[in-house]
């Protein structure tokens, strides 16, 4: 038998009802605002990176160019096999670098999203990562494009059979596929190098402390390796290329994780004794 409050009380829970309603659709609301604003910023960063989106895919060959080049001595040559492929490149391009231009507006309405609901020491704890964060990124896309990018260029090209047994097997590019691993590596590095910033910030919450990310390093390195195994191209060099910088990071992590708990620590202890 289900309960109905007397009647002199449903007003009352109607109220609440009603009240409780009403934040949730505010919040509803300046979400989808901030989500459109979102969305256009990325729009018109990918507008004007598809303006320079050719010159945007020389840059992208070109490390992995110049090794081919350098080991051949003939220039690489970029093949594309359907009628709209490098179109369609240029667009993944322009998306690509849209969202880099785009990111100071999208990370500026996450902030302002969420701001409210924080408290005034953990804004200040917050703006950190958002400015860490692309750099961090950034220097995972540098160590594709000057590192990883030259090694398999002289892996792959050392690969090319000229005039073997009456048969010449040579490396011809296609324009999608070259562009394809490389977004995949800068995806795959980028999203890497957040590590350090990821569990320093589950430890500032208390979900991850460096005694358990110690005891833990065998499970990492198995996930490091699966991660590497997904992302990477299916040779063992780059699997290690991959592998060994997240590695790196992971006991960076620990580090800086300890450092934290030393100064909640810290804090915690100034804090008792001003009581």
């Amino acid at each position: 038998m289900s309960y109905t409050p007397p009647k002199d009380e449903q007003p009352e829970i109607h109220d609440e009802v009603e009240s409780s309603r009403a934040p949730l659709l505010e919040h509803l609301n300046e979400l989808r605002a901030r989500l459109i604003k979102c969305l256009l910023a990325l729009t018109v960063g990918a507008i004007i990176s598809f303006y320079f989106a050719s010159d945007i895919y020389l840059l992208l060959i070109k490390p992995f160019a110049a090794v081919a080049e350098d080991i051949r001595g003939t220039p690489l040559e970029f093949i594309f096999t359907a009628p709209m492929e490098f179109f369609f490149a240029q667009l993944k391009i322009a998306v690509f670098a849209g969202l880099f231009l785009a990111f100071p507006v999208i990370a500026w309405q996450v902030y302002a999203f969420v701001a409210p609901g924080l408290y005034k020491s953990e804004r200040g704890a917050f703006w950190p990562y958002l400015v860490l964060a692309p750099i961090l990124f950034a220097l995972g896309a540098a160590f594709v494009y000057f590192i990883m990018l030259p090694m398999l260029a002289r892996f792959t090209v050392s690969m090319e059979q000229i005039q073997a047994a009456g048969t010449t097997i040579r490396l011809l590019p296609k324009v999608a596929d070259y562009l394809s691993l490389v977004m995949a590596l800068m995806l795959a590095f980028g999203l890497s190098f957040q590590l350090p910033l990821i569990l320093t910030l589950l430890a500032r919450i208390g979900i991850v402390s460096s005694a358990m990310l110690a005891t833990g390093r065998k499970y990492a390195i198995v996930a490091i390796l699966a991660f590497a195994a997904v992302f990477t191209p299916p040779d063992p060099m780059s699997q290690l290329l991959l592998a060994g910088p997240v590695y790196l990071l992971y006991e960076i992590s620990i580090f800086c994780v300890k450092l934290i708990e030393k100064k909640v620590l810290a804090e915690d202890s100034a804090a008792a004794g001003k009581t």
